[in-house]
């Protein structure tokens, strides 16, 4: 039995600002890991929670 998975090509455009700020103020709370963010929110690529948090953390 092999599950089949539905991929849906996305692009950043896809996600709304409110869920990027959401996913980096979690991360940054620590709260959840890069990887946890993909998996939660069904973000595919764990480099577009990283850009995010570049351009919406706090951190330098």
């Amino acid at each position: 039995m092999s599950k089949e998975k539905n991929y849906v090509k996305r692009t950043q455009r896809d996600y709304s600002m409110s869920l990027k700020l959401q996913i980096v103020h979690e991360i940054e709370r620590g709260e959840l890991s890069t990887h946890g963010a993909c998996k939660k929110y069904g973000v595919q690529a764990r480099s577009t929670v990283v850009s995010w948090l570049r351009k919406f953390g706090n951190f330098d």
